[in-house]
């Protein structure tokens, strides 16, 4: 006598396999971005003493990897597009490398303009490879069907931790920059080979653009450029990328101006910033698929508003560290959200990232300097005021990121 059971009423349907080592492959790939990326900055210091730069060539200097990432972001798009996500993130992990072995090697032939070649080309590989990264990391949203961007996002946040620590490991035990960042490019360029080759097929990614004609595919980007929707995005995520960067260039020195602490505390507190980044991107998913993005990301706005302003004013302190972690927690979500929502039809989602990737890093090259010349006149603690003041009005722009209407 045989025997039939059923299968539960509300049985969830099982994610692919393909799919789970996907989102494990983006993971991987937006770690490595962030640990190339932080391992340039935390030989900062070395490489100014090795080539005795004042401040103002330093700035100059730092300028060229903004430069570099800023050429390569109005046409990654179209990048993606004709080569598809792995290929790309492969090809610009390459450039990646390659730029920070010329500017290790560069520092210690005492080359500025070297140096500033391999900035460009790690700029150039790191933009073109941001926009690929996020572009695949909403195909997998899309097929595991809950929010995972932002814990891309904190993988990135923790990939860029390791490579601060790693970085100031290595100038304590006095390793050559040379020989540490080029290191470093291999360890990043072996890791994404291999990762990228779990990356969704076009196939399953439903990727058809990638046959398209390259003036389509052109009519595309330049289309994305005039869609109302994409720009208030972009225009988000500006202003985010502004609330995060400025933390990042400004608040150590700026609690260490403002508040007379130490350099070892303001560090800290810049720590407890990125801790706050990290927790907002991780639990902030959870909130994202219950409550969706537009009352998420309002809340997330308003309580980054209220941190950066409870920072700078509260005076030295517990509060104002209570402050700088809600400042972290509340501007974790604008960013990844708003590649979400870019990402949101699959076809057009290589040309809407690129183009709110323009606008949104726009941020991170025009914010120090701007912040820079304010804290000259008020200060630079009082000149973080700055963030909360543009914070405020993006509240208008959170609607534009709701999914459109299928």
């Amino acid at each position: 006598m045989s025997r039939t059971v059923a299968p539960p009423a509300a049985s969830t349907p099982a994610v692919p396999r393909a799919v789970l080592a996907a989102r494990n492959g983006v993971a991987v790939v937006f770690a490595l971005n962030g640990l190339a990326v932080a391992t340039w900055f935390a030989r900062v210091p070395a490489v100014r003493e090795e080539l005795g730069l004042s401040p103002g060539r330093l700035g100059l200097l730092l300028l060229a990897m903004s430069v570099g990432a800023l050429l390569a972001m109005p046409t990654a798009g179209l990048v993606a597009q004709r080569f598809g996500s792995a290929r790309t993130v492969a090809l610009s992990t390459l450039f990646v490398a390659i730029g920070l072995a010329v500017a290790g090697t560069a520092t210690i032939a005492g080359s500025t303009v070297g140096v500033v070649v391999g900035l460009c080309a790690l700029g150039y590989g790191s933009g073109t490879c941001d926009v690929a990264m996020n572009v695949e990391g909403a195909a997998v949203e899309r097929r595991l069907g809950r929010t995972v961007m932002p814990r891309f996002h904190a993988a990135w946040s923790l990939g860029s931790v390791a490579g601060a620590g790693l970085g100031a490991g290595a100038a304590r035990l006095g390793v050559p920059i040379a020989a540490h960042l080029a290191a470093l490019a291999a360890v990043v360029l072996l890791g994404t080979l291999l990762a990228v080759r779990s990356f969704l097929s076009a196939a399953e990614s439903g990727a058809a653009s990638a046959s398209a004609a390259p003036a389509e595919r052109r009519r595309d980007l330049l289309a994305a450029w005039r869609e109302p929707r994409t720009l208030l995005i972009g225009l988000l995520v500006l202003v985010s990328a502004f609330a995060e960067g400025s933390a990042n260039d400004w608040l150590a020195v700026a609690f260490i101006d403002g508040h007379d602490l130490s350099e070892a505390a303001g560090a800290g507190v810049f720590g407890l910033f990125v801790v706050g980044m990290t927790l907002g991107r991780t639990v902030g998913t959870v909130a994202l698929d219950r409550w969706g993005r537009a009352p998420v990301l309002s809340g997330a706005i308003l309580l980054a508003t209220a941190g950066a302003g409870v920072a700078v004013l509260a005076g030295p302190g517990p509060v104002a560290i209570a402050g700088v972690a809600l400042w972290g927690i509340g501007a974790s979500l604008g960013f990844p959200v708003g590649m979400s929502a870019a990402a949101d039809d699959e076809q057009r989602a290589p040309a809407r990232v690129s183009v709110v990737a323009v606008i949104g890093y726009t941020a991170f090259l025009a914010g120090p300097p701007l912040l820079g010349l304010l804290g000259d006149r008020v200060g630079t603690l009082q000149a973080l005021l700055v963030v909360p003041v543009l914070l405020l009005p993006t509240l208008a722009l959170v609607p534009a990121t709701r999914p459109p209407a299928r």
